[in-house]
């Protein structure tokens, strides 16, 4: 069980509504995915969304709407503003673009957005990337969760750095965090969460794989097998190989088994 925005989910995978090849495979893949949380984006809502608003309402799941798409504070806050009143959520995956080559976010504007949104009664999700320091001024603006990209956005090139990642779970480690952007593979969702994460969110890679559903469904299996491997605790790494068979004292089958 995930507590995360005052809210309890069963499901660590997060995913998004885009780029499918049709509504009913994109119900399909969240479907078979057993998310819980899903994303979908205001603007395209707002692009005449009357009939993926019917196709996405047959889905019994909690709605993250977010911001993408926005360069500015006051886009982002005019474009959440719209989405609690689309969507009847608290909840925001806010999203402020400083950079159209890779999607990165504008730190300087998120900051600022989020203190906005937070004063307004919002929920933050923080599109971020893993800054230690930034993020750390997102939980001074007001954040509960962090959402730190793997790579950039659709790129599907997995955790770009993941000594970054691992050392902003290692000082926040009550913070709950989703790694967000970047993910193409399920064992990429598996490493992320083998590391400690809390849950992924993701949507390129079941949007455009070949079988959305049955990569929908990979991407849950992988993402439970990478939480059970963190709660049972990995065997350390070592320089040195170690026997794993002792290899001191007599064979058993040439061991003395005495009288019987």
């Amino acid at each position: 069980m995930l507590k995360i925005g005052g809210k309890e989910v069963n499901s660590r995978l997060f995913l998004g509504t885009a780029l499918y090849p049709s509504p009913q495979i994109m119900l399909d893949a969240i479907r078979a995915s057993e998310a819980e949380v899903v994303t979908v984006s205001v603007r395209r809502e707002g692009q005449g969304g009357e009939n993926f608003w019917k196709q996405i309402n047959q889905l019994d799941c909690h709605w993250l709407p977010n911001t993408a798409g926005c360069h500015t504070v006051k886009e982002g806050v005019t474009t959440a503003e719209m989405a609690r009143e689309l969507f009847q959520t608290n909840w925001i995956k806010l999203e402020v673009i400083g950079d159209e080559y890779n999607l990165q976010p504008d730190p300087f504007q998120l900051v600022e957005a989020t203190k906005e949104l937070v004063k307004r009664g919002f929920e933050v999700f923080p599109y971020c990337t893993d800054d230690l320091v930034l993020c750390q001024r997102l939980l001074d603006a007001g954040c509960n969760i962090l959402m730190p990209w793997g790579a950039p956005i659709g790129t599907g090139r997995g955790l770009s750095d993941p000594y970054a990642l691992q050392t902003l779970r290692q000082r926040l480690p009550d913070i709950p965090m989703v790694i967000d952007a970047g993910i193409g593979l399920p064992s990429h969702a598996t490493q992320a969460m083998e590391m400690g994460f809390d849950a992924v969110l993701l949507n390129t890679a079941v949007a455009q794989a070949e079988d959305p559903v049955n990569m929908a469904a990979a991407f849950k299996e992988g993402v439970t097998a990478g939480r059970r491997a963190y709660e049972a605790g990995a065997m350390p790494v070592r320089d040195i190989a170690k026997p794993s068979t002792p290899v001191l004292g007599t064979p058993f089958w040439q061991q003395d088994k005495g009288d019987v």
